[in-house]
């Protein structure tokens, strides 16, 4: 089948944003087959209402190995649920959700999967099917972006050379970490199978024992070491999400602010989950948005000079 399939992990926590994600999925997102949400299994419950139409609900325990359990939820930090087995160090639900990514790009009927965390909102129509086989799979890269100040980072980086087999990395890196980011299931498929390889490992096992990792750095480091796959893909660094990173709240004044401001090849918003920033508030603004007719009388769009993004071809990034 060469088509386009939503993957998106998530848990109770997430439970409003992964509303507001499927919400606005629903309203602005065509061109795709499937839209699968994976949550731990006894949170299904709460998960069975988004299970309707193109949407559709997956336990984690069909993803992961018997040999990696949850422990038990009074077992917890931050909030965060962790996941034990006697080959290393527990992991927390962020690295599961990671394996569950994988996986789930590994064995669906979809050739191209697009990645979407559940504070993602989409506020601008959006057809994924254009990056559907045989056309290229789109590889969201920000080069040279990874220095030594960025301590997790760089880990992340280095953990990726190792797992791959590649040569020592030198800083500053390329990164590849984003919001909404496309895999191809040749190239994720081929990925594992080099994980094993070189680790002599199942991947999910090697994944597990290396413990810092990022999926997205394994993946887009695995794409850029293999010519072939790379002639696959188009290199890009304009994502198609505005992404706030920042620990602080937005409040309804900034989120206004900030997505007058979002430059025209963006059709979705992310407040990352940890700073906190009311999903409410978010709903609001991009409703707002969306219906100028909703917008809060007594308020003045800013004036904000227009943001521009390159896109390079492969040969000056890699």
């Amino acid at each position: 089948m060469s088509a386009v399939a939503l993957i998106t992990p998530t848990y109770s926590h997430d439970l409003e944003r992964c509303a507001l994600l499927c919400e606005s999925v629903d309203r602005h997102v065509s061109g795709f087959t499937k839209h699968y949400l994976i949550v731990p299994d006894d949170e299904l419950a709460l998960f069975a209402r988004f299970a309707k139409g193109r949407r559709q609900v997956l336990p984690l325990s069909q993803l992961m190995p018997p040999w990696l359990k949850p422990l038990p939820r009074f077992i917890r930090r931050r909030n965060r649920q962790y996941w034990w087995s006697t080959r290393g160090k527990p992991v927390n639900g962020w690295h599961v959700q990671q394996f569950a990514k994988i996986a789930t790009a590994h064995i669906i009927p979809e050739t191209v999967s697009c990645v979407l965390d559940s504070d993602v909102v989409f506020f601008r129509p959006f057809d994924p099917s254009e990056m559907a086989v045989p056309n290229s799979t789109p590889l969201y890269i920000r080069p040279r972006e990874v220095t030594t100040a960025l301590n997790d980072h760089c880990d992340w980086v280095r953990s990726s050379h190792r797992l791959l087999g590649l040569e020592r990395p030198s800083f500053p890196a390329n990164d590849f970490i984003g919001h909404i980011i496309f895999w191809n299931q040749q190239a994720v498929r081929a990925m594992t199978a080099r994980i094993e390889e070189v680790t002599g490992r199942e991947w999910i096992d090697a994944l597990y024992r290396a413990h810092a990792i990022s999926e997205y750095m394994l993946y887009g480091f695995f794409v850029c070491s293999d010519a072939a796959l790379l002639r696959r893909h188009r290199c890009t660094t304009q994502s198609l999400c505005f992404s706030y990173w920042d620990r602080k709240a937005l409040d309804e004044a900034a989120l206004d602010t900030m997505l007058k401001a979002v430059p025209d090849h963006c059709v979705a918003f992310s407040s990352a989950s940890f700073n906190g920033t009311s999903v409410h508030d978010v709903r609001a603004a991009v409703e707002r948005l969306t219906n100028p007719q909703h917008a809060r009388p007594g308020r003045a769009a800013p004036s904000m000079a227009p943001v521009r993004a390159v896109e390079h071809q492969v040969n000056n990034l890699i």
